[in-house]
C-alpha cells in the first residue's frame, strides 16, 4: 500500500520580508551582552535558573526578541524569570535583559524600514491561479518612519513668533505663569495680617490664663488657705 499524503499549496505566495524580522544571529560566546554578572543562588535547586541558563536566556532573547520564546528555550516559566529579575543581586541580569530587548527592537525597525522602501509583494489571482505579482508600498509606514527618524525635517511644523497660534499660546502661558507685583504684595500683606491675628490671639489666651491664676490666689488668701 502506497503512502499518499495530501499536501496543499496556497494560491497566494508567502509574504517575504527580511529574515531579521523573525530571528537575528545568536549571540556569540564573547558577545559583550553575555558578559553580565549573573545572579548566584545560595543553594541552587534542580530547577534553579543558574548562571548558564541565564546567559542562554539572554542569548535567545537577543536572537528572537520575544521573552516567551526565550523562556521556552531554556525551559523556564515567565513567573520564575521575572521573580529572578527583580531580586537583589540580579541587576546585571536585568540590564542584559533590557539590552537584549533593544536588539530586538532594532531588528523591528530595520524590518519596517525595509518594508517601507522595498514594498510588499502581492499576488494577482485569476481562476484560482497566481498569474502575476505586484508590489505594494505602504505610504503611511514611510511617512511614519520619516517623521520618527527625521523629525526636524518631516515632523509637524512648530509655530514661530508672529504666527497667530504662537502668539495665542504665548499669551496663555504668560497669563498662567507671571503674577504682577501688586498681586504678590497683596498676598504677602494678607499672610502677615493673618500671622498678626494669630499672635494676638495666642497672647490674649496666655493673658487670660495668668489672670485666672491671680484671682484664684487672692481667693485662697482671703479664705486663709495660704
Amino acid at each position: 500500500m502506497t503512502d499518499r499524503r495530501l499536501t496543499t499549496r496556497p494560491a497566494r505566495p508567502g509574504r517575504r520580508t527580511s529574515a531579521v524580522a523573525f530571528r537575528g544571529e545568536p549571540a556569540a560566546a564573547d558577545d559583550p551582552l553575555l558578559g553580565f554578572a549573573p545572579y548566584e543562588h545560595v543553594a541552587p535547586r534542580r530547577n534553579s535558573i543558574t548562571p548558564e541558563r541565564q546567559r542562554a536566556f539572554i542569548a535567545e532573547l537577543a536572537a528572537c526578541g520575544i521573552v516567551t520564546q526565550a523562556a521556552r528555550h531554556i525551559g523556564a516559566s515567565l513567573e520564575a524569570l521575572y521573580r529572578l529579575r527583580n531580586r537583589p543581586g540580579a541587576e546585571g541580569f536585568s540590564a542584559a535583559w533590557e539590552a537584549a530587548i533593544d536588539r530586538g527592537m532594532a531588528r523591528l525597525e530595520d524590518c519596517a524600514l525595509e518594508r517601507a522602501l522595498m514594498g510588499e509583494e502581492r499576488p494577482v489571482v485569476r481562476g484560482g491561479r497566481v498569474v502575476a505579482t505586484w508590489r505594494k508600498h505602504n505610504t503611511a509606514l514611510l511617512v511614519f518612519l520619516l517623521r520618527q527618524r527625521r523629525g526636524g525635517r518631516f515632523g509637524p511644523a512648530l509655530p514661530v513668533p508672529g504666527d497667530p497660534v504662537y502668539e495665542r499660546l504665548k499669551a496663555e502661558w504668560e497669563a498662567e505663569t507671571f503674577v504682577s507685583a501688586e498681586e504678590v504684595r497683596a498676598s504677602l500683606d494678607a499672610k502677615l495680617a493673618r500671622l498678626r491675628e494669630q499672635v494676638r490671639a495666642e497672647r490674649a489666651g496666655d493673658g487670660e490664663e495668668d489672670g485666672d491664676g491671680e484671682d484664684a490666689g487672692d481667693a485662697g488668701r482671703a479664705h486663709g488657705l495660704e
